[in-house]
């Protein structure tokens, strides 16, 4: 069993496997638009989750995310996807209320006892999130894939999506970058010995930051960084906003210095190329930065735009909740060309 490295298995790893941003804008256009007039959020603006309206002033939370494996332990692979895809639920200021599972095993090429530990290590985390894994589906696949389906809810008043940023906000991450290359690091065999569990240890914090900030009215956007990397989330947020992001690139916390180590030797995900062709187009930067803002992000941190007359008292709320915050930039006042300028 320790022998087994389900990295091997598959062709993508974690949320680097996503449809680029440019195809997915491609699938998802259609002339036919159907109203309901209970779906308060859908995928319009490309936030991290459906909200339908209930009517008493609550709405419940729907969302999905699954991928292929990004580390070689089934039980850690369990874990990190579980916490991936109960983000979003807190990504919209909401509590969780149950899961269900996504498998996609290769029963011809793994045994069913290793999917057993990756259902495991998901019901450690929905444990961990105070919910029940009450379900799921599997399928017989070439590759190995698992995800969650998640039910949450929040007080209407109280929800959160990547449309409210304002002008002057200030925005915040709350997880380091860097995922993508250390884990690919890990695949070419270089990343070294004390690195080795930096990018386990921030995929497998839980983000329910998200659902006890939704109560402050200082916070007025919020969304997780995935698959697309910083500059794609945020550039769906200011898009959304119908406002500019400017970032100061010194201020990006990067998981550990020895990233640009694992950069100079390659260690870039086919995903940041992917990403950086859907987007880049968008973007003011130097080159070298576009490896790290593009890097794409597995179970990453929140990205939170506040109210700048609120600061000091969001700082200390989060540092009373043991989060790390990073102060990244600013949304301005949108611009023609671009959506994100980093200086």
């Amino acid at each position: 069993m320790n022998e087994i490295k389900l990295t091997s298995y598959s062709h993508g790893a974690g949320c680097g496997c996503k449809i680029s941003p440019k195809i997915l804008t491609e699938i998802l256009h259609t002339d036919e638009v159907e109203h309901f007039p209970n779906l308060l959020v859908g995928y319009n603006h490309r936030d991290d989750a459906a909200v339908f309206d209930q009517g008493d002033g609550t709405a419940i939370i729907s969302t999905t995310d699954f991928f292929m494996p990004i580390v070689d332990d089934p039980y850690t692979f369990g874990q990190i996807a579980s916490v991936n895809a109960i983000s979003d639920v807190y990504a919209m200021g909401g509590t969780p209320m149950m899961a269900i599972g996504i498998l996609g095993w290769p029963i011809d090429k793994l045994e069913a006892s290793i999917a057993s530990l990756v259902l495991k290590g998901a019901r450690n985390i929905c444990a961990s999130a105070g919910i029940p894994l009450a379900g799921g589906h599997s399928i017989d696949s070439p590759e190995p894939i698992f995800g969650l389906a998640v039910t949450g809810k929040v007080n209407i008043d109280n929800l959160k999506t990547n449309t409210g940023a304002k002008v002057g906000d200030y925005i915040y991450l709350t997880k380091p970058l860097g995922i993508g290359i250390l884990t690919t690091a890990e695949k070419k065999g270089i990343l070294k010995k004390e690195d080795q569990l930096l990018a386990i240890e921030s995929m497998l914090r839980l983000n329910s930051i998200g659902g006890y900030l939704s109560k402050f009215d200082y916070i007025h956007s919020i969304t997780d960084v995935t698959g697309f990397g910083l500059a794609g989330h945020l550039i769906e947020m200011a898009e959304a906003s119908n406002c500019h992001a400017l970032i100061n690139y010194v201020n990006l916390p990067l998981i550990n210095e020895s990233l640009l180590n694992y950069i100079e030797a390659k260690a870039i995900p086919g995903g940041t190329k992917r990403n950086w062709e859907s987007y880049g187009d968008k973007v003011n930067c130097t080159e070298s930065q576009q490896t790290i803002i593009a890097d794409p992000q597995t179970s990453g941190g929140l990205l939170i735009a506040v109210d700048p007359n609120y600061v000091n008292e969001f700082e200390n709320v989060c540092k009373e909740r043991n989060t790390k915050l990073s102060f990244i930039g600013k949304f301005i006042d949108k611009k023609e060309n671009k959506v994100l300028t980093v200086i």
